[in-house]
């Protein structure tokens, strides 16, 4: 069916438009914080939300007041978490993953990679795309807690502090 009615055409553009409007009015209240891809959690929220406005916009059934209470709820709940994970350390934990070496001096760490499930065709591809043509010219990949990898050059003075403290898995310890 290409055209319904005007009446939907104009209850898309003035639910849309509130709703738009009140999502970017509760983004600038909630924060930076809340559209960032810091960990699993913030990823969920962006999706949601624009899921969210998706049904609000186009599901009948659905009215402006319950998308905009759906949107109030999601903001909250990823206010709390991101307040509790920076208060306690074991929340944090709990909610957070950490970011992993990957390759260090050139050699892939294949017990790190394998609990990630990266392969080794992804990290080549981080770091050609971080200028390098060759593993052995890099000092680190680390898999960021995001998701994104992190190339560090095989001339990097600041190698030690960039990777300290990394989890390299238990087959990789020293």
């Amino acid at each position: 069916m290409l055209f319904d009615s005007w009446s939907g055409i104009g209850r898309v553009l003035l639910v849309g438009t509130l709703a738009y409007v009140a999502l970017v009015a509760l983004l600038r209240i909630s924060g930076k914080r809340t559209l960032s891809k810091m960990n699993a959690f913030d990823l969920v929220v962006t999706v949601a939300l624009g899921s969210t406005l998706a049904t609000v916009l186009l599901s009948k059934s659905v009215a402006l007041a319950e998308g905009l209470a759906a949107f109030a709820v999601l903001i909250l709940l990823q206010y709390l978490v991101a307040r509790l994970s920076v208060r306690s350390r074991a929340f944090s934990a709990l909610v957070k993953s950490e970011p992993r070496l990957l390759l260090s001096d050139g050699r892939y760490l294949e017990g790190a990679m394998r609990e990630e499930r990266v392969v080794q065709e992804e990290v080549l591809a981080a770091i050609r795309s971080s200028g390098f043509s060759d593993p052995g010219e890099v000092a680190a990949v680390v898999l960021e807690t995001d998701g994104s990898f992190s190339v560090i050059g095989g001339g990097s003075g600041g190698r030690e502090r960039a990777i300290r403290n990394l989890d390299t898995g238990p087959s990789e310890r020293a």
